[in-house]
């Protein structure tokens, strides 16, 4: 369980104070909506560690995160903008999240088995520049399998896809959520992606949120 209690944060030079409590189980997408500005990129920076809060807790399992710098915390962030090198394959991208110590054949044996399991089997040798935006998004899915962190921050990540290949992508994460035991926190403002994944949601209002 992903737990957050009276999460505080002021942003330097503003008023608006954050007082965010939610939980998050594994194995479901909790869903956190909210008007443009409401400050929901701000409750995924707090969660991954690049804004320190002012007072609060933050556990996963007991396990208190706001301990752990943001390379230290067991998460992994899916942006709009996916993030791939691209001039270099979608082998090579992936292998960049790989630790340098394992051995090739067992990379590239990882790296074969994350693509099929997103239903890209044939891309390893393609550059990142030649694939769709649902491509690539299956790819950046890719690399979270193999980074193998049990929580996931999905920050708009079908905001820039098309309705069909939308609907493709938000079933594949509902699926590896599942699948993975994924403790999984969407953050959207389109209610069809909230509709479509969403075990548990949260409306994000004056800096607080409620369960809906």
């Amino acid at each position: 369980m992903l737990e957050a209690s009276h999460l505080t944060y002021t942003h330097p030079g503003a008023t608006r104070r954050f007082d965010l409590s939610f939980s998050a189980r594994p194995g479901e997408v909790t869903a956190i909506s909210g008007q443009s500005g409401a400050g929901k990129s701000t409750l995924l920076d707090l969660v991954a560690g690049f804004l320190e809060p002012s007072a609060g807790t933050l556990t996963l399992d007991g396990i208190d995160l706001l301990r752990l710098q943001p390379e230290e915390r067991p998460v992994s962030i899916l942006f709009q903008s996916e993030t791939l090198f691209d001039h270099l394959s979608a082998g090579h991208n992936l292998e960049l999240g790989l630790p340098r110590g394992k051995p090739r054949d067992e990379k590239h044996q990882l790296i074969s088995a994350a693509l099929t399991e997103v239903g890209l089997p044939d891309v390893l040798g393609q550059r990142a520049d030649t694939l769709s935006g649902g491509e690539r998004q299956r790819v950046a899915l890719a690399r979270t399998l193999l980074r193998d962190r049990p929580v996931l921050l999905l920050d708009e990540p079908f905001s820039a896809l098309d309705d069909e290949t939308r609907t493709t992508i938000r079933s594949l994460v509902k699926a590896l959520t599942a699948r993975h035991g994924w403790i999984t926190l969407l953050v959207s403002h389109h209610v069809d992606d909230v509709e479509a994944l969403a075990a548990r949601r949260y409306q994000l209002r004056d800096g607080m949120l409620f369960e809906t």
